[in-house]
């Protein structure tokens, strides 16, 4: 007995860390993100030093092939990959939640059909999926890219909708509702959304971290966000060629992506922990 009253506050502080440490994670990215619309130490496009200085404190970590300050280029960095995963976790969710609302309120014949082409498209790479959209656009931009992973990630959100509305539709309340004469449109509105939003949060923490890493990806591809826009990707790419020389200038945006995308998982484990009830007691 005493075992299980020790346990649980441990159980409460673990989570309690990780909900902390992703929060400073995030915060930090968000902060610097916030200050580049205000400040930056050097212009971003400018030749700022020679080539390939080490860090100093006129440049905290140096500067790249072209002479551009590296710090300036991570900053910015930090603004576009808010700026991706925000725009993509929203077109994803808004097509996503739309099909799944609509796959769970279809006839059998559709809703075995649109179930049967979301499983095909999340079959597909995330990244694979957003090369095509790209591919299929005229230029190359960073808002092509934001589209092209949104509509990739919307096949997932899609098909956890349309599980959770399903679950949720045949719960006696929602019988109740429709008795007393209710419009789908009012029961989806404040019956369905609100409980399947919790869970929907936590999927859309995750496809933010995958939507950053999916535009690095891009990036470095040369199918994201072209110059001047200091993507880390992109940062990552043209470090490639001096990694011996310079090895801060791919260390520095690899830490980089990968402190936002830990610290985004670490948010959606500390939001599934709070949200689930049976995940708290365990």
């Amino acid at each position: 007995m005493s075992t299980a009253v020790d346990t649980a506050p441990r159980h409460r502080r673990r989570h309690s860390l990780t909900l902390w440490a992703s929060l400073v994670l995030v915060g930090l990215h968000v902060a610097v993100g916030l200050l580049t619309l205000v400040w930056l130490p050097y212009d971003p496009i400018a030749m700022a030093g020679m080539r390939l200085e080490g860090p100093g404190p006129l440049h905290w970590l140096g500067t790249d092939r072209l002479g551009r300050d590296l710090a300036t280029q991570l900053m910015i960095g930090s603004r576009i990959a808010l700026l991706v995963g925000i725009g993509a976790v929203t077109i994803g969710a808004a097509i996503g939640v739309t099909l799944g609302l609509l796959a769970a309120f279809a006839s059998k014949w559709l809703d075995d059909a649109l179930a049967a082409t979301l499983d095909i498209l999340i079959a597909f790479p995330t990244l694979l999926i957003a090369m095509l959209v790209v591919a299929a656009s005229d230029t190359a931009s960073l808002w092509s890219a934001v589209v092209a992973l949104g509509v990739a990630l919307s096949a997932i959100v899609a098909r956890l909708t349309r599980i959770l509305a399903k679950r949720v539709l045949v719960m006696d309340y929602i019988t109740a509702a429709r008795t007393s004469g209710s419009s789908w449109p009012k029961i989806v509105a404040i019956h369905i959304l609100p409980n399947i939003w919790p869970t929907l949060s936590v999927n859309f923490a995750l496809q933010f971290g995958l939507a950053v890493i999916a535009e690095a990806s891009l990036s470095y591809l040369g199918l994201g966000a072209p110059p001047p826009n200091a993507s880390w990707g992109r940062i990552l790419q043209e470090a490639q060629g001096t990694v011996y020389t310079a090895p801060l200038g791919a260390i520095a945006p690899g830490l980089a992506l990968v402190s936002l995308a830990i610290g985004v998982n670490l948010l959606a484990d500390g939001l599934r922990d709070a949200i689930d009830p049976t995940r708290r007691g365990r």
